[in-house]
């Protein structure tokens, strides 16, 4: 088979083009161009997927157009058609393909192949990968490390071990696979839970990773268009430290387009990505490493992460929320930040000195100072607002669907709560600020707003925490009757820029990164 040049390679992208259950010739030719257009190194082909598959006209067609190396797999579908099944393969390997997959429990075939190869009449350069993919949670350590020498021992020139996890603290199995690998490992696991084992596979040293064609996403796979804008896959060697988001969902997160490429401004090395997280206590108990260096914290654990931080910021206890951790370098404690609360604030004050509204707050330097403050939602954000809000001097009125959390708020603020179930009709006095702090009106339900439209008119300026879609139906509204309107991405540039420099301990590039959200987002 292959010789030790199969090591020498930067970190490739590879697309599979055949994700659907009947795809043409025709298409997965125009796929494999579409690829190469978005940064896919590699295309991945299903030969089970191709409609009414002949194997050499087929062949001929994918392996005589490609644009790019070709990885060919051929599963099967039900008993009794293998030999059909090597067969295809090896037409595959005399029509010339880069890379050919043989499942583990297949192994058997590997010879046959091995001598097609050697009979090419030109010089060989196909390689031969066996993968293995695991059904149900991801099993314990010693059993992927028995999986690990039971392929390595077919001689494979390559070889892959699919997951699907469960939970993100699964990953971290995966990533322990590839110091103890005799040949090149490709190892992930797939699911939204799985993305982060794409985005580092090339820190611990997997051989290559998995992009999605646009048009055509899979979850747990990153688009290839953000390893072109986001990810950047050659940047990132076994000392690039690691900062992601904490939430759940994260498919929504704006933040690896962001960070990602401010880091590379300044030259830190440093790596953003989403992670999809279920459980905080098991989440940082797995990942206690110095490698995985801080984190945002999103919705839902702002305010239940502050009991695994071991210290937190004295502006995050009075809030009674985090949207920042850092792991301290010189003792690995975990310190608790919140920067939501002044990215709010200032963005609110800005644009009401912008608009010439800064009458009610001579005396306290603030345009909030006397206004009437009507914040929807008491969660993490909620309180960062409120907090941010009463320390100018606004009169708070807070609504929550949970209304006990609503008057803990309010109490703890000298604020007013009052019940969800009356927003509908609540008339505020004008001049006042409304502040969403919900995820109402968030993609994908975007169709949805927090108050009665017909009171927005009331209100001098509107603030929406969301930013997926950047303009929000609540700031349209708001908008069509003349208020002010400030929106998530504001907020979301600030503080994601108090963010970066605590990650970093470096001055953000500010002008750099709202140059970013313009474009962006």
């Amino acid at each position: 088979m292959g010789s030790n040049e199969v090591w020498k390679h930067s970190m490739m992208v590879c697309a599979p083009i055949t994700t659907q259950q009947s795809a043409s010739v025709e298409q997965i030719v125009n796929d494999m161009h579409q690829a190469k257009a978005e940064g896919a190194d590699i295309v991945e082909v299903r030969l089970d997927h191709i409609t009414n598959f002949n194997p050499l006209r087929d062949l001929k067609i994918i392996l005589q157009n490609k644009p790019l190396p070709v990885l060919i797999v051929n599963r099967t579908k039900w008993e009794g058609d293998e030999s059909m099944r090597l067969e295809a393969l090896q037409l595959a390997v005399e029509l010339g393909a880069d890379f050919i997959d043989v499942e583990l429990k297949e192994a058997s075939c590997l010879p046959t192949l091995v001598e097609v190869e050697h009979k090419r009449n030109h010089n060989s350069h196909g390689k031969i990968i066996v993968s293995c993919y695991v059904d149900g949670i991801t099993p314990p350590q010693e059993e992927l490390f028995q999986l690990i020498e039971q392929m390595q021992a077919t001689g494979a020139d390559i070889i892959k071990l699919v997951t699907h996890a469960a939970d993100i603290t699964e990953i971290i199995r995966i990533f322990s696979l590839f110091p103890y690998c005799q040949v090149p490992l490709i190892a992930y696991s797939d699911g939204e839970r799985g993305l982060i084992s794409q985005v580092l596979s090339p820190k611990f040293g997997g051989f290559f990773v998995y992009g999605s064609l646009a048009g055509n996403q899979i979850p747990g796979l990153p688009s290839l268009d953000s390893f072109q804008e986001a990810y950047k896959l050659e940047h990132i060697n076994a000392d690039t430290k690691v900062f992601g988001l904490i939430s759940k969902p994260v498919s929504h997160s704006k933040g690896p387009i962001l960070h990602n490429p401010s880091f590379r401004h300044v030259n830190y090395n440093g790596i953003y990505v989403p992670m999809f997280v279920d459980d905080l206590k098991e989440f940082f108990s797995t990942y206690p490493g110095p490698e995985f260096t801080g984190f945002s914290v999103g919705f839902p654990y702002k305010e239940e992460v502050l009991r695994f931080c071991d210290e937190v910021h004295p502006v995050a206890q009075s809030i009674g929320a985090v949207n920042t951790i850092i792991r301290r370098p010189r003792d690995g404690k975990l310190v608790g930040y919140n920067t939501d609360c002044e990215a709010a604030i200032t963005a609110i004050e800005d644009a009401l000195i912008e608009h010439g509204c800064n009458d009610g707050g001579a005396s306290l330097g603030s345009p909030l100072a006397g206004r009437l403050f009507v914040l929807v939602g008491a969660g993490g954000a909620g309180k960062a607002l409120a907090f941010g809000a009463k320390s100018r001097g606004a009169r708070l009125v807070i609504f929550d669907i949970d209304f006990d959390r609503a008057k803990s708020l309010a109490c703890a603020l000298f604020g007013e709560a009052q019940p969800f179930k009356e927003l509908g009709n609540f008339q505020p006095e004008k001049g006042a600020i409304l502040a969403n702090a919900t995820p109402v009106g968030m993609h994908p339900n975007t169709d949805r707003i927090p108050v009665a439209e017909a009171t927005l008119g009331d209100y001098r300026l509107v603030f929406d925490v969301v930013y997926t879609p950047r303009r929000t139906r609540l700031m349209k509204e708001a908008d069509a009757v003349g208020a002010i309107t400030v929106g998530g991405v504001e907020m979301f540039l600030r503080q994601a820029i108090g963010q970066f420099n605590l990650f970093s301990s470096l001055k953000a590039p500010e002008e750099f990164m709202r140059e970013i959200v313009l474009s962006k987002f």
